[in-house]
């Protein structure tokens, strides 16, 4: 007879175990803000956006083989809806939330169409390029962006003004996203997915439409980096060119990797070490990048599964 599979384990993809560590580290997360300074909590605030968007950047690296350096445009342009709907249109802030979400949509399923039919490094330098073309927008529609100079808005709604409120909404919000990628990855459609990212030609043999299954998971991806980039809107209430830039999608990109590929919750953890790192080093010497170039370059050689990837083949090997 089969044995009975708990519905909980079902709903949510994962053993009773990786339930029991999940809700260890919600728990121990909700807790920080009794106990971290409000510059802290700050700081563990940007953990939990940067984390969601380098885990949106993972659904497509780990789990389809497409690595994407446009997913910080499109966390920017969700960014750059959410502040002038907010400060020049005068929308509520879930209004303005709502639309970013849906411009960073939109911006995704145009770079997915154009995309799609690469891979490799042709896939990496057409995401760049195309995310060059929304930072040169940015920078140089003034009348709209504000250029150089970037817009100013109160975008974070009264209820939320406090450090600790707005910590424990974006964690909630980081919670149900995070459910909801593990969901998608873990689906039918992500299983299509992985077939993909491990032959692309057999899927296409077995009757896959690659294409539309890769249009659809970028775009997906795209939904979650625009939650990201509405989250940071309110937690900075302000955004730049550089918010749009390069920089955005490779340090996401390196979040992602120094967590661990496929991994997908190793983003949190490669977040949470590039973030503290930055704002560590960087407080005792001015060739900070020069200290975090080293690191990452040591990851490489010590860790190439990243962090999450080498503790799970310390644990392995220990349980045998």
């Amino acid at each position: 007879m089969t044995q009975p599979v708990s519905k909980t384990s079902v709903l949510a993809g994962m053993t009773g175990r990786g339930l029991v560590i999940a809700a260890l580290v919600v728990i121990v997360a909700a807790c920080l803000p009794m106990v971290l300074s409000s510059y802290q909590v700050g700081l563990a605030t940007e953990v939990l956006i940067f984390g969601v968007l380098a885990m949106s950047i993972d659904i497509l690296a780990g789990f389809a083989g497409r690595t994407s350096l446009g997913h910080g445009a499109i966390f920017g342009v969700s960014t750059y809806v959410v502040v002038y709907a907010t400060g020049q249109a005068g929308l509520s802030p879930w209004t303005g939330f709502a639309l970013g979400v849906l411009a960073a949509t939109a911006v995704a399923s145009v770079f997915a169409l154009l995309a799609v039919r690469t891979s490799g490094v042709y896939f990496l330098l057409l995401t760049l390029a195309l995310g060059m073309i929304v930072w040169g927008v940015c920078l140089r529609w003034t009348q709209v962006t504000g250029g150089e100079n970037g817009m100013r808005a109160d975008v974070r709604p009264a209820i939320l003004m406090g450090h600790s409120a707005f910590y424990w909404a974006v964690l909630a919000g980081a919670v149900v996203v995070s459910f909801a990628m593990w969901r998608f990855v873990r689906s039918p459609f992500g299983l299509t997915l992985r077939g993909i990212r491990d032959s692309e030609s057999r899927m296409r043999s077995l009757g896959y439409n690659v294409p539309l299954h890769l249009f659809i998971g970028f775009t997906v991806s795209g939904i979650f980096a625009g939650i990201a980039g509405g989250l940071y809107a309110m937690f900075n209430n302000f955004v730049s060119p550089s918010t749009v830039a390069l920089a955005q999608s490779v340090e996401g990109v390196l979040m992602m990797i120094a967590g661990g590929v496929g991994t997908l919750f190793g983003a949190f953890v490669g977040a949470a070490a590039i973030i503290v790192l930055e704002n560590i080093v960087s407080s005792y010497t001015e060739r900070w990048l020069m200290v975090l170039g080293i690191t990452f370059v040591l990851i490489m050689i010590f860790a190439p599964e990243g962090i999450i990837g080498k503790l799970r083949a310390i644990t392995s090997r220990k349980v045998r």
